[in-house]
This record gives C-alpha cells, structure tokens and sequence, in this order.
C-alpha cells in the first residue's frame, strides 16, 4: 500500500507531497541504525562476554540455575553470550519490533531457540508469573541501555523497574557498574560554539545582544568524538573528577540527584566547558573495564565506536578562576539528561539551564561556531567591502545570518533580512538591524542580494541551494544587474578511505562466534530500499580519512541567473591514487566574488598523503559504496560519476561505479 506524505522541501522551501511505501518509515529506521557499528565493536563485544561468564560462574557457584534477563536484546548477541557461558535460560526484550524479529531469526540460526524466549516488549510491560512473559525473576540481569550520556536512553527508570519487578535482590549485574568522569577545560573552540563573541567590522566593534551573552544557554549535550579535539585546543583547569558512580546490582534510582567534586584550580582561565565520559565495570572487581576515555588519555590505539561518543557541556556563564582556588564542580541529573555548574561548596545546586534569548534554540553548536569563525567572518565582509556602496539596499537570505549587520556596519543605505521564523527574526532583531518578514513588505527594488547560504533545514550540503530559489522568487525585486553574493556554487566531490567510519555501514557476518547473517540482510534490504542510492550528512573533521583521488569540482549552479527548468547533468571519472575505497565525500564551495570561496568541505588542499582537513561547521555527504573497492594505485582504477540537477525537486540524483583499465 502508498500513502502520500507531507513533506517541506529544503532546497525548493515547497510542500511536496511523496508518495511513499507504508514501510518508509521503517526501513529509514533499519537504515540509519547504529546496530552495525555496535557489533564491529570487538572491545565492548569482548569485555561483555568476559562479564557474563564471570556472572554466570559466580551464580553456579551458588547452586543455582541462571536464569537471564537481557533488557534491550537488540540481535540477542548478549543473550547467546550467556547461554553459551551456562545460563540455563535467558529472557531477551526487545521494544523495537523489526529487531526483536531479527533476533528471533538470529537466535533460531544459532540454535539457541530452546534456551532464549524473545519477548517483543519494552521492559516496563514485562509480566512474571505462570502466565507471564518470564516465568520467574531473573538472577543476573544484563543490559545495553547507553548512550554517550549513559543514561540518555532511560537506563536509571528501566533499571529502577528491573529491580523491582523482574530480577531477585542481589542479582548478579553485567555491567556491574557504571561510573561517570568530568574535567573541567578552558577552550577557545568548544566555547565558541556556546556563546556568540564580539568581532570587529570595518574597525567597528559588534558586541552580542546582552539577552544572549549572559544566557545559559541550552542544557542538551553536545557529544562528538573528542579524540578529534586535540589537547592543545583545550586547557585543563582541574583534574579528572569521579564524579558519580551507579551499582546496577542494586536497587537504582531516577530521582534528580547532584554530586560534587572539590579540587584547587591546577592553572590559572575561564572556565567555560567540562568535558565527560564514563566506563562499565562488567564486574564487581572492577577487573573487566571498557572505557569511553577519548583516544589521547591512552598511550596506546583505542578501539573505535560511534555509538558511544564523549560529552561536551557548556557552563551558564565563564568564570575566572586563579591557580590554587579551591573550586567544587557539580553534576546534577533527572532521569534523562546530565549538566554542570561549578559552584561555592555552600551554593545549592543550580537548576537546569534553560534558554532565555532564544538563540540556542534556533542556532545549533556548530552554528555557533561558524558565526564565530573569525577567517570565515573577515571573508565575508572583505567580499561585502568590495560591493557595497552608501545608497546600497541590500536584502539577505540566510537564517540567523549576520551578513545583514556587516553590510549595515559597512555603510549600505538600507538592509532587510528575511527570517523563516519568529524566532529567528526576533534574535536578529536584538542587534538592531532594520527587518521586513516578509517579501511583499518591501518599499524599495534591491540591487543586492546577499547569503551565506545557511538553512536550518538543510541536512545535505546541495539543501543551501534554497538560496538559488529565493534568488529566483525574488527576481522582481531586484534590478536588473544586482549584485548575488556568492554569485555561484560548486559541487565538489573526492574518493575517501575511512579509517573508521566504514563500519557504520559494513555487514558483520560473524561476531564474536555468532552468526548474526539475519541482521545483515535486514540492513542492507531497508539500505536497498532507498538509502543505498543517496548520500548521507556526516561533520567529516570528526571521522578521519584520506583522499584516494585528486578533489574535483563536478557541478557548478550560477546564481546571476534563476534557476534553470531543465536539469543539469555531468559525468565523468576520477583515477585512483592510492587505497581501499569505501565512498565519496561530496561538499559545496561558494564563489563570494571573483577572488573569495568559502568551502563548506575542505579547508586546505589535501596532502601528498591523503590527509583531509575539513570544515568544522557544516556536514558533508557520503555516499557509501556497497562494498570498499582496493586500488593497486597504479592508476589504472578510477570511480565514474554521474550526477542530475532536478530543478523541479531540488535534488541531486547521483551515481558510481568504481572500474579497472
């Protein structure tokens, strides 16, 4: 069966009505899963196996039968752990239908559909009782209940309910505990992407609207791979705190709780952010430790995972602080959700920040940072600079842009800047720059039309050509020989070898001795469905990778002009250089004017070796291959591409093979 589905388009802004299968939704779901990187995971595979053995031995020990309670399943990988290791039997939950299915199916390929009841619940509607789910109450109780802020998932209330309802009192835990790290750090990087910071104009200063800098700001984390962040961008003005633990093996708690950690100051800064991670002990020893320290607090490699990241929290407000000064930071949380103050020892523990000036509601922390990136600023207004004259009227087209405000700093008669929202015009409106909301409120006929281009809901690099048809809608508003700024746009594209990033997509076939084929399937099925046939967002600067072809700009769109009705089209190759392929990294570049781009991909050219230094403000594409291709790199490989410009939808269809001479 179809069923037409409302959808905004992001690059055209239209309504688009899709006719979509009744199973998009799931297949989008399977697709975009992280069930894949999980089971790549050997290190987090292997510490759980040596915790439930362990378990397993200690309860036998005792005489009794094992029986096992695996609240959230997902393939059954742990549930099969247990029963290999001697369980005598093992309930696995599973909320997620398709994967309590693909369970199912695992579980009865590896013969263990006699030891394993599937039970296709979320944990908190699981009965026990001769007519119930489970027969009796389980004596170890193992969970994968994570997020990079532990508990995000609702780890503390499904672990509060199994306490009370479906495992015995002193159940043997796998993970036995879980214990969370903070350090406290001044960084120029991490805070720009909190707070919005004065910049100079034209030797004008341009100060943040008060309302926003003396916000708290949005309390969510902000988790990335900190192993990315090198530690000479940030500076430690503590130790590493402990800063609370939980004993899974206990009755657990949701209630809200804060814990404290004092230390004197280790150097004198601003505190402004604290950085946190957390380890599972997967048993009461604490011998069996899997680890979620980026990769620089270790001499040695670490193992990758993307499922598990680290944590980034913003402080309400920075401090100063001096070397020596004893200082108390604190971490509270509900049942969801963490954040950090820092604090006289005697202060209550503040309540959750929340956002005032509206800001952080509408700019994400990457767009923070963009705004606050001082080259990409200063190219911005050196390419303003050289059009703008004193009876310009200008009219900008970005969300939450700050162009409007550089051309009213550099001298421009009148400016109007066009919102999408709201909200976002009142936040521009706190700095004070004359706005029209909509386009038929114009007096006048522009001769400037200007952009960064950004859009909120631009998710691929091509959904800033938005700005293209705001371009085009506008042609009647604009003289005949206005200025568009940028007045063009490139697709660019290159072939990449992924250190890590790969497993996200790569079938597992065997993990840990278990044959999870069914899983596998099931993925590339709902990937067959649609995904494998476009590409996906990925912040590139978080995965490293290295080139394997020269960069090559395949597609350019001319914004002197509207938008064309009849689509374009390119094709062509690429060689080889070098490696083993897994994708291409596609991005857009802007032509400001005939002597400024800014790239929204990578910022410098690539090394002789590969390497790859990409924007950290914007996502790039990646289009996955199906499987990596291995080039001799002699030249005599190369990817064939193919790429259509639908004017009518906006989108760019594309295409790759990958071929020998």
């Amino acid at each position: 069966m179809k069923t037409f589905c409302g959808r905004a388009n992001p690059a055209t802004g239209a309504l688009d009505w899709v006719e979509e299968s009744e199973e998009y939704d799931y297949h989008q779901e399977i697709a975009r899963s992280c069930y894949a990187d999980m089971l790549h995971d050997h290190d987090r595979n292997e510490k759980y196996y040596q915790g439930i053995r362990a378990a397993v031995s200690r309860v036998k020990a005792r005489g009794e039968k094992v029986i096992v309670l695996d609240i959230g399943t997902g393939t059954g990988l742990l549930s099969m752990m247990a029963v290999t290791a001697g369980a005598d039997y093992c309930y696995a939950v599973e909320v997620f239908k398709p994967m309590a299915d693909a369970a199912f199916r695992i579980v009865k390929k590896n013969g263990f559909s006699d030891k394993i009841k599937i039970i296709n619940k979320h944990s908190t509607e699981v009965t026990v009782g001769l007519d119930g789910d489970m027969q009796t109450r389980a004596n170890v109780l193992v969970t994968e209940l994570f997020d990079t802020e532990l508990i995000g998932e609702g780890a503390l209330p499904s672990y509060e309910h199994a306490h009370l309802n479906l495992v015995q009192a002193g159940c043997e835990a796998v993970p036995h505990r879980a214990t969370v790290y903070a350090q406290l750090v001044e960084s120029e990087q991490l805070w720009s992407w909190a707070q919005l910071q004065p910049m100079e104009v034209d030797g004008h200063k341009l100060l943040p609207p008060p309302a926003v800098s003396h916000c708290a700001g949005a309390h969510s984390v902000c988790d990335i791979q900190l192993s990315q962040v090198p530690p000479h961008r940030f500076t430690p003005l503590g130790p590493l705190c402990t800063m609370f633990s939980v004993d899974f093996s206990k009755p657990v708690s949701s209630a809200p709780q804060s814990h404290s950690s004092s230390f004197p100051a280790q150097s004198s800064g601003r505190a402004q952010v604290v950085l946190s991670w957390w380890d599972i002990d997967m048993d009461p020893s604490g011998s069996i430790v899997c680890s979620m320290a980026p990769s620089w607090t270790y001499p040695d490699p670490q193992s990758w995972r993307d499922h598990w990241m680290q944590s980034v929290y913003f402080l309400p407000v920075e401090r100063r602080v001096a070397e020596g000064e004893e200082l108390s930071l604190t971490v509270s949380h509900d049942d969801y959700s963490l954040w950090y103050s820092l604090q006289p020892d005697s202060e209550a523990p503040p309540c959750r920040p929340c956002c005032v000036c509206q800001a952080h509601l509408v700019w994400t922390r990457t767009r923070f940072g963009e705004l606050n990136d001082r080259q990409r600023t200063q190219s911005y207004v050196r390419a303003l600079r050289s059009v703008i004259k004193p009876d310009s009227v200008c009219v900008g087209v970005s969300d939450g842009s700050l162009l409007p405000i550089f051309a009213h700093m550099l001298g421009a008669k009148k400016v109007f800047s066009l919102e999408n929202s709201g909200m976002l015009k009142q936040v521009i409106e706190q700095v004070r720059v004359p706005i029209t909301k909509a386009v038929t409120s114009f007096k006048s006929i522009s001769e400037m039309l200007i952009g960064e281009p950004y859009f909120s809901t631009s998710l691929l690099p091509w959904h800033s050509l938005y700005f293209w048809y705001c371009r085009t809608a506008l042609v009647r508003l604009l003289t005949p020989n206005a200025t568009i700024l940028p007045c063009s746009a490139t697709l660019c594209m290159v072939a990449v070898e992924f250190q890590d990033l790969w497993r996200i997509r790569a079938p597992c076939g065997t993990c840990e001795g278990f044959d999870v084929g069914p899983m596998d399937e099931m993925v590339q099925q709902s990937l067959d469905f649609r995904e494998s046939h476009e590409a996906e967002p990925q912040p590139l600067w978080e995965y490293p990778c290295r080139a394997l072809t020269q960069p090559r700009a395949v597609m350019t769109f001319d914004f002197l002009q509207c938008v064309p009705e009849q689509p374009i089209r390119c094709q062509g190759s690429l060689p080889f250089t070098r490696g083993r392929c897994h994708g291409v990294a596609l991005w857009m570049e802007y032509q400001l004017n005939d002597d400024i781009k800014v790239s929204m991909g990578l910022t410098r050219p690539v090394s002789e070796e590969g390497a790859c230094e990409w924007s950290l403000h914007r996502k790039q594409g990646v289009y996955f291959f199906r499987s990596p291709w291995e080039s001799s790199g002699d030249g005599r490989a190369s990817v064939s591409y193919s790429f259509t410009f639908e004017p009518s939808i906006g989108d760019i269809k594309m295409d790759f093979t990958v071929a020998s001479q």
